[in-house]
């Protein structure tokens, strides 16, 4: 059987052009999500297998190791590293979009190409941010509750009950915020985008910023529904994930396809 062709072979002539996007491209973008989900609903569960155990993983180990501070915030944090998790989900869509079926071997060579591929970089970079983002809640969590090590049930009082803890709940939630903000306007299209086409990381960053710039509304919208999404799906043990991962991880490919075109070949 003939593999399909790289995603990577199409070259990129110019900068990509942003089109605005309207609610009508999100609506369209989780339709068409959705009926990806639908046609081939074994590669959505497998790579949303694989979130869903990666986040019971960040729920149980730290509170397993006395780090019970450490949960929320990993469990906030992980939803950086999902688009990543999704590249497999944007090869298929890219297969069914061009009509082609896709196979396991097809789909999972593509995600083994891209650890020596620029996309690679994207997803150290939000590794980074990940990274940084729990110095940070472990910086503000010795600055409001020192070092000591606190059961769940006391760490729980100290949170919901002082005034400590309500700051620390509040600045943690503004910087959060703000690096989530950040996360999104880089990464939104630029998954996806680095799958598509062969071009360099930089370019890809630059080419989701500006469509977000395009419209931020619309686009800050979705980036807060997909925050609420995840954040309800985490809630009854990560289980929402399987369907929630695959769905948006879809929908993305196709909103990318929506607002980002390239000029004609010379």
């Amino acid at each position: 059987m003939t593999e399909p062709p790289s995603p990577a072979a199409a070259p990129l002539p110019r900068d990509p052009i942003i089109r605005a996007a309207t609610a009508g491209d999100i609506k369209a973008a989780l339709e068409s999500g959705w009926g990806d989900l639908r046609a081939a609903p074994a590669y959505g569960l497998f790579f949303g297998a694989i979130y869903w155990l990666g986040g019971l993983a960040l729920l149980i180990l730290p509170a397993r190791f006395g780090y019970v501070w450490a949960v929320f915030p990993l469990a906030a944090g992980f939803a950086l590293i999902g688009p990543f998790v999704a590249v497999g989900l944007y090869e298929v869509s890219r297969l069914r979009e061009q009509g082609q079926a896709p196979t396991w071997r097809g789909v999972l060579a593509t995600v083994w190409r891209q650890g020596g591929s620029e996309l690679s970089w994207l997803a150290f970079l939000t590794i980074f941010i990940f990274i940084i983002w729990m110095y940070q809640v472990r910086m503000l969590y010795a600055l409001f509750f020192g070092f000591a090590t606190l059961d769940p049930v006391a760490f729980a009082r100290a949170l919901f009950l002082t005034a400590d803890g309500w700051t620390f709940l509040t600045v943690g939630t503004i910087v959060g915020a703000a690096m989530a903000l950040v996360t999104f306007s880089v990464t939104v299209v630029s998954f996806p985008l680095l799958l598509d086409r062969d071009l360099d990381v930089v370019t890809a960053i630059i080419t989701s910023v500006r469509a977000v710039q395009a419209s931020p509304a619309v686009m800050l919208g979705w980036g807060a529904v997909t925050a609420v999404v995840i954040f309800l799906a985490m809630a009854p043990l990560f289980a929402g994930l399987l369907v929630v991962l695959p769905l948006w991880g879809h929908a993305t490919w196709h909103l990318y396809r929506r607002l980002v075109s390239f000029p004609a070949q010379a």
